[in-house]
C-alpha cells in the first residue's frame, strides 16, 4: 500500500458514496487508475465493504447501553456458545473479547429502558456461563 492508496482510503472513510471521478480528482489520479486501485483494495480485503449510517432514533435504537460481561467458564465450547449467541442478537451492535477483566465489552442499542430490561432478562441472562453483567448507560455521544 502506498500514499495514493492511503489517500483513497482516507477519502472513502469520510464519504463512501463519492463517485470514482470525484475520488480520482481528490487524490490526484485519473478515473481509470483510481478505479483499478479501489478494486484492488476491495479484492485484497483492505476495503471490506460500504455501509449506510442510520439515525438510531429513526429505527427505534436510540437507547444505548454498554455491557461489561464476565464468564464463569473459559473452555472453548462455553466461550463459543456465549460469543455466537450474543453476536446473533440484533440489539448487539458491537462486541469485543478483552484481555483481563471484564471478559467482554458489548454495545447494545434498543428503544428504551423497558426494552433493555427485557433484552437483558429474557435473552442475555439466559445464556449459560455468565458470571456478571454490568450495565453502563450512555449519557452523550461525543464521537460515534
Amino acid at each position: 500500500m502506498d500514499k495514493l492508496d492511503a489517500a483513497i482510503i482516507e477519502v472513502l472513510e469520510h464519504d463512501g458514496r463519492i463517485s470514482n471521478t470525484d475520488l480520482a480528482a481528490a487524490v490526484g489520479l485519473t478515473p481509470g487508475p483510481c478505479l483499478r486501485r479501489v478494486q484492488r483494495l476491495e479484492s485484497t480485503g483492505v476495503i471490506r465493504g460500504y455501509r449506510a449510517e442510520i439515525d438510531p432514533k429513526a429505527v427505534g435504537r436510540a437507547f444505548e447501553v454498554i455491557l461489561d460481561v464476565e464468564l464463569t467458564n473459559f473452555d472453548r465450547k462455553s466461550v463459543d456458545r456465549f460469543e455466537n449467541t450474543m453476536a446473533a442478537f440484533d440489539e448487539v451492535t458491537e462486541m469485543h473479547r478483552l484481555f483481563g477483566s471484564p471478559d467482554y465489552f458489548v454495545r447494545v442499542k434498543v428503544a428504551d429502558l423497558p426494552d433493555y430490561e427485557a433484552f437483558l432478562s429474557d435473552r442475555v441472562m439466559t445464556i449459560p456461563g455468565i458470571q456478571k453483567v454490568s450495565s453502563r448507560f450512555t449519557m452523550k455521544t461525543i464521537k460515534g
